[in-house]
């Protein structure tokens, strides 16, 4: 995708402020989030790199709960920045979330800590990382946008899916890790159609039953957010998404037992680190 020149000028702002000494505010923040593209990356299409729209991200912020979040795939940290919630948390009382981030590019890593200083940033690939060994520990919620489909580069599996599908190796992964999650997936892979539709219907697919069927998780609805109204808003791309939602503590979920490599170990204090 070539930059417009107004997308150009306000991208070159954003390196601006992330090449600052300083801390930033939450207004230089808000410029970064928003006109970072990711096509500065010369691989995003490879790895099938689209950020969140800020308007989807705050959207799937409604079903993220708890104090601590883990963002997988995480990009430059869009989902993470809206789940912060910082001034309604503030405004009642609640302590900030506790949020760890994992992303594989180095790059849209160096941009996430100036836009979240206080996250645990890892540099890593969600699906051959050792969860135990880096003490991430519990999370009540995870969240992804993770890259779509059977043609994303992968190294790694879920514990339990064989398909093809990156996003439901990713959403395997993660219910070793949380309690909950909330994630932004092709419409064709989630189990009924809601955005850009007349009318909400289930439709399991075919990819979707296999996910099921390997690891015993159950994928839900949303609270009915049709995600269409963001797709102007996607950079290079124009998909069709659903925002679904996991219960992995549910006993009703019947989920299959992960492999004892794929569990948490104990929480470890806030740093950032590289994991080859």
């Amino acid at each position: 995708m070539t930059m417009t020149r107004e997308e150009q000028k306000a991208h070159r702002e954003a390196r601006r402020l992330v090449a600052l000494a300083r801390d930033l505010t939450e207004d230089e923040k808000d410029t970064v989030a928003e006109h970072w593209q990711e096509s500065s990356s010369v691989t995003n299409k490879l790895d099938g790199a689209h950020f969140t729209p800020l308007g989807l991200a705050s959207d799937l912020r409604f079903h993220v709960v708890g104090t601590r979040i883990i963002d997988l795939c995480a990009g430059v940290g869009r989902l993470a920045y809206a789940a912060r919630e910082l001034y309604t948390r503030r405004w009642e009382g609640l302590p900030p979330r506790e949020i760890v981030c994992v992303e594989k590019n180095p790059d849209y890593v160096a941009v996430g800590r100036k836009l979240m200083p206080e996250a645990r940033w890892i540099v890593a690939d969600v699906l051959t990382m050792d969860a135990e060994e880096l003490g991430l520990g519990e999370f009540d919620t995870a969240i992804a946008n993770p890259p779509f489909g059977p043609r994303v580069e992968r190294h790694g599996a879920g514990p339990r899916y064989r398909g093809d599908r990156f996003e439901f190796h990713v959403i395997d992964r993660a219910a070793t890790l949380a309690r909950q999650g909330a994630f932004i997936i092709p419409q064709q892979s989630a189990p009924f159609e809601h955005s850009g539709r007349p009318l909400f219907q289930h439709r399991p697919s075919e990819q979707y039953a296999r996910f099921h069927r390997e690891t015993g998780l159950t994928l839900g609805e949303n609270i009915g957010i049709d995600t269409s109204y963001h797709g102007y808003r996607w950079r290079g791309v124009s998909p069709t998404v659903e925002i679904v939602t996991a219960d992995f503590t549910d006993p009703a979920s019947g989920l299959l037992p992960a492999p004892r490599s794929a569990f948490r170990g104990s929480p470890a204090p806030a740093s950032d680190e590289n994991v080859v």
